[in-house]
């Protein structure tokens, strides 16, 4: 699933506001923290889930921003 970085939490926790309305409490998987992947609030993430407990998930990937960088 889809969602968006709404709030930094303690522990490398985030909330996270998925597509479709509802909000979970997530953490960071171990390659994003092995490689220093920082996630900010309003980053598109993308999250996995376990089916017994809808509330929390894992982030694997940050999506990339549309937006261009810029190089100053």
């Amino acid at each position: 699933m889809q969602g968006t970085v709404v709030e930094a939490l303690p522990n490398t926790q985030f909330k996270v506001e998925l597509e479709n309305g509802h909000s979970i409490i997530a953490h960071i998987s171990g390659k994003m923290r092995k490689h220093y992947i920082r996630l900010v609030p309003g980053d598109k993430v993308e999250v996995e889930m376990t089916p017994y407990d809808l509330t929390k998930g894992r982030i694997s990937f940050r999506l990339r921003d549309e937006r261009p960088s810029v190089a100053a």
